[in-house]
């Protein structure tokens, strides 16, 4: 087992990695970095830093890797002790080598999920902007209709979560995500998982981080 474990978990957008994340922090001894979560708070305070991620996520595109390396090295360097799991980034292969300069992860989660899948969950998808929780119509749906579990709130629809921003944040993604892999790939710790469903996928996962990590329960049912 390895005391202080460092992942990152990759996949397009809407392919469950923040359902994921959330069941892996809950079931080992793990802190969660959510590149979504920083900019999100950003956006609300609407800081300089978010203001500029802000255009080029409403445009359907990847905020610029200088922005979000700092943003993350930032985030990292207040966890030197203990294990972390990195939800997000790196995006391209320039956030890859620099991470891996700076942070040397032990394992690379992909979750792979069908693009047309992928497109039919997010169109039905409902989000509490504060705390970046995520509903959706067909699963997780909230316990009442348009308004978030815990405060109540209402829930919105992101801008950019239409079927063609989201088609065009897929193929982004496809652009970038290639030399990621292959450079996680060459560094030996890519471990891919597929399936059309996050119950599918998470039992996967967690044999594997079991593995490597001691588990806080046996178990596997969120």
């Amino acid at each position: 087992m390895i005391k202080n474990f460092r992942a990152v978990i990759l996949g397009a957008p809407g392919s469950g990695k923040g359902t994921i994340s959330s069941r892996i922090v809950r079931k080992f001894e793990m802190k969660h970095i959510s590149s979504g979560d920083i900019l999100r708070l950003n956006i609300e305070q609407k800081t300089p830093l978010g203001l500029d991620a802000q255009k080029y996520m409403k445009q359907g595109n990847l905020v610029p890797d200088e922005v979000m390396i700092g943003l993350i090295i930032g985030e990292i360097e207040k966890c030197k002790t203990g294990s972390w799991l990195l939800d997000g980034f790196p995006r391209t292969k320039k956030q890859a080598e620099t991470l891996y300069s700076k942070a040397p992860v032990d394992t690379a989660l992909n979750l792979i999920v069908p693009f047309d899948i992928i497109v039919d969950r997010i169109q039905k998808r409902w989000v509490h902007l504060p705390s970046g929780r995520v509903y959706n119509t067909d699963f997780n749906a909230p316990k009442v209709a348009g308004l978030d579990d815990v405060t109540g709130e209402r829930l919105v629809q992101r801008e950019d979560d239409t079927p063609a921003a989201v088609m065009k944040r897929l193929d982004v993604y496809s652009k970038t995500l290639g030399p990621v892999i292959e450079f996680y790939k060459s560094k030996g710790i890519l471990e891919e998982f597929s399936g059309k469903a996050s119950d599918e996928i998470w039992p996967m996962v967690y044999k594997y981080l079991s593995s490597h990590i001691a588990p806080i329960s046996q178990d596997v049912k969120i």
